[in-house]
């Protein structure tokens, strides 16, 4: 039978000899019993760590670990024998011109890997500078570093009133501090106010408007306006790309070259506006009012609507000479005595469609679906070639 004697890393003291048996962690679990620690691995005199009992030879003396590196016994001897006391386990550190006292362990036990740990588990391993008095010098926020200095002696993570979290956390990321950094990134994501989704209000639209010029684009890409009332207002060369508009009510509103690209404009009302080479390729405007717009621009500017959802809109009398509609969807739409003079129709979805009294003259319709569509009372006849593909 073999015996070996134990004592806690770091000591050569109170130790305890027990017999070796079985496998290494029965001799693990008798450590932790005899020491009263929870032994997770053993170390011999030189710091070589033993992974098989078989290395165990009788009358060792080994070292337990709760799971922190060796610790040379005769140099921590060697430590808390120093009459200056330079290297006692007290220390004082001075940050930012205040001082912490606090102790090694404190430093080092519970964040091994951070950079605290590392200047100051072995003596002037990191050849750390030192004031007039002995405290250590580090260049750092003391502020910030009392909590993190809080955390290291209790693990728990206490934050004053009126303090930056962000300060706490960047100085935990540059001591190395993981864990803390990870509390503390939670923190501040839980101290957000949640997104605010609600609909921008007519009197706050008004305000960004007088505070930007005339011909410059103001950018509302992806805002929400939906239900508000934007009617009578200049919307010219305004960015509404993806913007939602439903349910808006835009009646006499002036948005010439806005840009409604992909924004969603479904229920809404443009009754009377000036849609002058706007460009609403792909926007929804299912069920929307657009009667008697203006989309006929005088310099030739053409406006361009491919792809849109104009499912049962209604654009009664607008004028739309040149308007470009290719592929959109006007299905159960309405468009009586409306000007589509030259427009591009070409694969437009035109089933049940009413154009009852249309000037359709010149009007490109190759392609399109005009299933059950009504063309009563037309101003021009409407010529084969322009519906035959």
């Amino acid at each position: 039978m073999r015996r070996v004697t134990l004592f806690i890393n770091g000591t050569s003291k109170n130790g305890k000899v027990v017999a070796v048996y079985g496998a290494l962690s029965d001799l693990l679990s008798v450590a932790s019993n005899k020491l009263g620690i929870k032994a997770s691995s053993l170390y011999n005199g030189k710091g070589g760590l033993i992974d098989d009992i078989a290395l165990i030879r009788d009358d060792d003396v080994l070292y337990v670990s709760e799971g922190d590196p060796f610790i040379d016994p005769q140099h921590e001897a060697k430590v808390r024998s120093d009459p200056h006391g330079a290297h006692t386990d007290w220390l004082t550190l001075n940050i930012g011109g205040r001082l912490f006292t606090t102790t090694r362990s404190t430093l080092v036990s519970k964040e091994p890997e951070s950079m605290l740990a590392h200047m100051f588990r072995e003596k002037d391993v990191w050849g750390n500078k030192q004031d007039e008095q002995g405290a250590y010098l580090i260049d750092r926020s003391p502020e910030y570093f009392e909590p993190i200095l809080n955390y290291l002696r209790h693990g728990q993570l206490i934050i004053n009133e009126g303090m930056n979290i962000r300060g706490v956390l960047e100085e935990a990321r540059f001591f190395g501090i993981e864990q803390l950094a990870e509390q503390l990134e939670v923190a501040i994501k839980n101290s957000q106010p949640p997104e605010d989704h609600s609909p921008i209000s007519r009197k706050e639209f008004v305000r960004f408007l007088l505070a930007t010029p005339t011909k410059s684009e103001l950018r509302c890409q992806g805002l929400n306006f939906s239900g508000a009332d934007l009617s009578r207002l200049d919307l010219r060369y305004i960015n509404f790309k993806m913007a939602n508009l439903s349910r808006c009510n835009l009646t006499h509103a002036n948005l010439c070259c806005s840009n409604l690209e992909r924004a969603d404009l479904s229920g809404a009302n443009l009754d009377g506006a000036n849609l002058q080479g706007v460009k609403m390729l792909c926007s929804n405007a299912e069920g929307a009012s657009l009667k008697g717009c203006n989309f006929e621009d005088p310099s030739g500017l053409k406006a361009n609507l491919e792809g849109a959802n104009l499912k049962g809109v209604d654009m009664e009398g607008s004028q739309m000479t040149g308007i470009n509609l290719r592929v959109a969807t006007l299905k159960n739409a309405k468009l009586k005595n409306c000007n589509l003079r030259g427009a591009t129709l070409a694969g437009t979805d035109l089933e049940n469609c009413d154009l009852s009294g249309c000037d359709l003259q010149e009007a490109n319709l190759r392609g399109s679906n005009v299933k059950g569509a009504i063309f009563e009372e037309m101003l021009t006849p409407l010529h084969m070639s322009q519906s035959v593909r």
